[in-house]
């Protein structure tokens, strides 16, 4: 368990350091699909914990919220591999920089068919190809497009890997679901992996099934041409694959949520998180870059 140090005045300039905990979850943003037949994009990288390291008052903390990742605007056979998502950070002269790794892009058909490393792996596309590799500590590798008669998008990576595409049924493979935390007094769940995009084999309208990972990942679209689904913002969660001839989802924005004593918080915060109490603990969650000054 880790602590801040408040520092208190006994006369004199006598002073002493207060121990008490600064609990963390920070979680990058989200990757987009890839275009045509892709790979759901992998979810944001996410790091928690109670340990954010020495600090004392009028240090500032310094809160990076990384960006979805931008989406694949072709499909077959000119779309790309979804743009990967931005990384998110809280830093401080006095610890090391807690950096959560943006996820990683689905492939697409044409386009880096595997899928992008990143703090969870995207979903790969074009049979045979394999998702791209998480960050360990962070998140999960990407879903594989398996061989067989046509090509389906491998789900996006998050807590849990992400589903290899089905090459019998051409539904793309569903994104890996994320991790709940109370941090907040109430359970939420942050990077979800996106769905991968569906196969045709001649059915480009049949229905398809492909979900997005718990935590915001995005469910692939319900037919073989659908555009993709975008992750939802502030979960870290990924974009889905787009169908044979679509483009793909946008990647979800990330998040930083800081949990302290009630009685340490300064209330000196900027970039205007959102505040809220849970018992004896604040708690600010911040969906744009700022800070918190200890």
């Amino acid at each position: 368990m880790s602590f801040g140090y408040q520092v208190l005045g006994f006369g004199s300039g006598v002073t002493a350091s207060v121990a008490y905990e600064i609990q963390y979850v920070v979680a990058a943003g989200g990757a987009a699909g890839g275009g045509g037949y892709g790979g759901g994009g992998g979810a944001g990288g996410r790091l928690a914990s109670t340990n954010l390291g020495y600090n004392t008052v009028g240090q500032v903390l310094t809160v990076t919220v990384g960006g979805g990742g931008s989406a694949s605007t072709g499909g077959y056979p000119g779309g790309s591999a979804g743009g990967s998502g931005g990384n998110s950070s809280i830093a401080n002269g006095n610890i090391t920089d807690i950096i959560s790794t943006g996820g990683g892009g689905g492939g697409s058909w044409n386009s880096n068919p595997g899928g992008v490393a990143g703090g969870s792996g995207g979903g790969a596309s074009l049979a045979g190809n394999t998702g791209g590799s998480g960050t360990d500590g962070q998140g999960n590798d990407g879903g594989d497009s398996v061989s067989g008669n046509d090509n389906t998008g491998g789900g996006g990576g998050s807590s849990a890997a992400g589903e290899d595409g089905n090459s019998s049924s051409q539904d793309g493979g569903d994104g890996g679901a994320g991790t709940a935390s109370s941090i907040t007094g109430s359970s939420v769940t942050l990077c979800g992996g996106g769905g991968g995009g569906s196969g045709s084999d001649g059915y480009y309208n049949t229905a398809h099934t492909t979900s997005g990972g718990a935590g915001g990942g995005a469910d692939g679209p319900t037919n073989g041409s659908g555009d993709g689904n975008n992750g939802t913002a502030n979960t870290g969660g990924g974009g889905s694959g787009g169908g044979g001839n679509a483009a793909s989802g946008l990647g979800g924005s990330g998040v930083v949520i800081l949990r302290v004593p009630t009685v340490h918080y300064s209330s000196t915060t900027a970039g205007s998180p959102t505040v809220s109490t849970d018992g004896d603990f604040t708690v600010m969650k911040f969906t744009g870059s700022g800070s918190y000054t200890i």
